[in-house]
């Protein structure tokens, strides 16, 4: 090559590399939800990615502290609350503590009239007084009848319970020592809820580190006791962790086992050197390219990124075996190219994708293959000493053609097993995937049981059912809260649902206070009504002094705003429900089934949204959230099938466009094999199949695609050469995916695990189906 041209070669390649490593400086690297998110989501989608932002789900932490007696676990308990008290980090800490309680019943006591949505203009005139009075008596006898008795006086017509039964059917959490406690005793619990948002998850992992380091600094820790900490935000770092250790162990270990591999074979630093060049050439470019394309790298991304290193690497392989020829057959680079195409044609279904995960890993495998690639066409033999010689592989060559030979004489076995698994996986296709967005999840079983324990602990409501809607403000929130109480009631009434949760209930309203107020009679008015009222009942007038007071005292007291809620745990029930963002407000609201923990606990959303709807709410959209993320994902899998099969047949027809549509057959057909028997090998070992399986499939045809190509090929050159290297380049690649197979992340060893086993078995089968028969003849 002249010498221009190697140094214009040259420059280019460094010029881009250069590029690439600028680009890579200011990428910001990510490992949150967002790669299991949708690009572009509806209005039921975008719900579901509000309440994983901002919901109580997102932002509510969940600790326990174990062992110590009782005393000192609530020793430290109030030490806890008192580290974290007024550090902005957090919006709210509980731990039902007496004085927090007693908040809270003041709040509802004192501003009864305000709360209960019992008032109106009827419910202080005498008929309204002496409906409430006796039903109030009424609940005497009744489980409530301890509290009536303690508010009868002040409150007859029954305020406080009106309020109470809003919140029915929760179960509130155990109290020992003045504190929540689990149920059996032995564990003190506690609320933290966060202030930053649910995917913001550096802030989260800061904000965990700190209640870590407070509980670690309180005085007189003793060795025995530890903190436990759940919920969503602590999953979700932790995943975060656990995504981000593993693409540095993957890339250590699968550089380390690849450059050993090579050595053994190369026996010579300066080839393993070059022939690690397109590698890092391919790595840089890929992940420049995914910054570029969508603004940051998602860790999976990078994680992914590892087997590029196996992939990547056949193509020198190759390279240096033909190189021994002493020339470079335009057949073989022919063959590279077509081999480089399919890749592309498989990975591009990808980048359709409206997973932004499988978008990243198309674009990533693209721009990296086709830099490898032109790296190793264009850069390499410039950069290759002349001098440079493999190490003599002539016996492991002739080994190999043997065992290549045995493999042609069991053709009809494998189109037998082909057959058979085929066979499996029609009788078997209902058992086949699991539709469950969970299964990608990196969170072990220990965490997930511990946190259903906190939640247990704490009496939580399932956050399954939920109605949502945006408001510019907080008022008109309320106002708009207030409108959906009133369809819901009815419905709760008639046991459509069987209870819900309100900002309203907590926090009315100006103008619904305003109303109440209003309702409020004046002191002589409502002492006329109340005389009237209890006629006929066994309670007389002079004993309620206390309520005429607290009646004339709320027609004059200032409206309630968030600021009347502080130091109450309403005021986190409140901010859970009732979101500030950016843009206004977000309102979320919990609907609780009837038959809940039962197998009959479905809540029927149609009849909840047509209520609404009738009633000039549509813009209140009402979902299952475990309903929609399987149907994200399942959404996410037939997109993917979709894409996969057009993938497949645009392979296809460049194979069929280069080397005819029978030879093209010949290609597809060991790859069709081995995908069939990667299949039903996973559902053999108990694998239900999920979306990444179905990505390490496409991978199998695309990159076994070279394996058949190069089998009926005639590329020139010493084919038993050309065969070596196949093996030692199919050896390369089922080490990094088998590398990543071992994985923790589901993402990564999912399609780890099913590369791995299915490029090893596209070589297996290619050499029985493709190859053709002067290369097994060949000296």
């Amino acid at each position: 090559m002249k010498s221009p041209r190697r140094t214009l070669l040259l420059a280019v390649w460094a010029l881009s590399m250069l590029a690439a490593v600028l680009v890579i400086a200011q990428t910001r690297f990510i490992a949150d939800l967002s790669a299991f998110m949708p690009k572009a989501p509806s209005t039921r989608q975008q719900m579901l990615l509000d309440q994983l932002r901002d919901g109580a789900i997102a932002r509510i932490v969940l600790l326990g502290i174990e062992g110590g007696d009782n005393a000192e676990r609530a020793r430290l308990s109030r030490g806890l609350v008192d580290k974290l008290a007024g550090n902005p980090l957090f919006s709210s800490i509980q731990n039902g503590d007496a004085a927090t309680a007693e908040r809270d019943q003041r709040y509802y006591f004192d501003n009864r009239y305000l709360l209960s949505p019992a008032i109106d203009s009827q419910r202080f005139s005498a008929a309204g007084m002496h409906q409430a009075v006796g039903d109030l008596i009424d609940d005497m006898s009744g489980d409530a009848g301890l509290i009536v008795k303690q508010i009868l006086p002040r409150d007859p017509t029954g305020e406080t319970l009106r309020i109470i039964d809003q919140f029915g059917g929760e179960t509130p959490p155990r109290t020992d020592n003045g504190i929540w406690v689990s149920r059996d005793g032995q564990r003190a619990v506690l609320m933290v809820q966060l202030t930053d948002s649910g995917l913001n998850t550096d802030a989260q992992a800061h904000a965990l580190d700190t209640i870590r380091m407070a509980f670690d600094s309180l005085p007189g820790h003793p060795a025995a006791t530890r903190l436990k900490m759940s919920g969503t935000s602590v999953l979700s770092v932790s995943a975060r962790n656990t995504i981000q250790g593993e693409v540095g162990r993957l890339a250590v270990v699968g550089t380390v086992l690849v450059v050993c591999l090579l050595l053994l074979i190369y026996r010579s630093v300066v080839l393993l050197l070059l022939g690690l060049v397109p590698v890092v050439s391919g790595a840089l470019v890929g992940i420049a390219a995914v910054s570029l394309g969508f603004g940051h790298v998602h860790g999976l991304t990078l994680g992914f990124g590892t087997t590029l290193i196996g992939e990547a690497v056949d193509y020198s392989i190759y390279l240096f075996m033909q190189r021994e020829n002493g020339s470079h057959p335009a057949g073989f680079w022919r063959t590279i190219r077509l081999g480089v195409l399919t890749s592309i044609a498989g990975f591009a279904a990808l980048l359709c994708s409206s997973f932004p995960g499988l978008s990243q890993l198309g674009l990533y495998s693209i721009s990296g293959l086709v830099t490898a690639a032109l790296v190793t066409r264009y850069v390499l033999p410039v950069l290759m000493p002349a001098n440079a010689r493999l190490n003599d592989l002539t016996p492991i060559g002739l080994r190999l053609q043997q065992a290549l030979d045995f493999l042609m004489r069991m053709r009809w076995l494998m189109v037998a097993a082909g057959a058979l698994a085929a066979l499996v996986l029609v009788v078997n296709h209902q058992s086949l995937w699991n539709r469950q967005l969970s299964a990608l999840s990196p969170i072990s079983k220990a965490q997930s049981a511990l946190d259903l324990q906190l939640r247990g602990d704490l009496g939580g409501n399932d956050m399954r059912y939920v109605a949502s809607f945006t408001a510019p403000n907080q008022e008109s929130a309320l106002a708009e809260a207030e409108r959906v109480d009133a369809v819901l009631r009815p419905l709760q009434r008639n046991q459509v649902i069987c209870g819900f949760h309100s900002p309203s209930q907590i926090l009315p309203s100006l103008a619904a206070q305003r109303a109440r107020q209003a309702a409020l009679p004046d002191e002589a008015q409502a002492r006329g009504n109340l005389q009237l009222g209890l006629a006929g009942l066994p309670l007389s007038a002079d004993k309620l002094d206390g309520f005429l007071t607290d009646l004339r005292a709320a027609r004059r007291q200032p409206l309630l705003t968030r600021a009347s809620l502080a130091g109450t745990s309403s005021g986190m029930l409140l901010d859970s429900m009732l979101i500030k963002r950016t843009s206004g407000f977000l309102v979320l609201m919990p609907l609780s089934p009837c038959g809940q923990g039962t197998t009959d606990d479905r809540l029927d959303l149609n009849r909840v949204s047509a209520a609404l709807d009738a009633n000039g709410l549509g813009q209140v959209t009402v979902i299952d959230l475990l309903e929609e993320t399987t149907g994200i994902f399942d959404s996410y899998t037939h997109e993917a099938l979709l894409l996969s099969s057009l993938g497949c047949l645009t392979i296809l027809l460049l194979l069929s466009l280069a080397c005819g549509p029978r030879r093209a057959m010949r290609v597809a057909l060991p790859l069709a094999c081995a995908v069939l028997c990667v299949v039903a090998l996973l559902h053999a070992g108990g694998v239900q199949l999920t979306i990444l399986h179905l990505v390490g499939l496409l991978l199998v045809v695309a990159i076994g695609s070279n394996y058949a190509l190069f089998f009926v090929s005639d590329s020139g050159g010493d084919q038993r050469k050309m065969e070596t290297s196949l093996v030692i380049a199919n050896l390369a690649t089922v080490m990094s995916f088998g590398l990543l197979g071992t994985s923790s992340v589901p993402v990564l060893s999912y399609i780890g695990s099913t590369v791995a086993i299915g490029t090893l078995l596209a070589l297996v089968f290619s050499a029985g189906l493709t190859r053709i028969r002067s290369h097994a003849r060949h000296p």
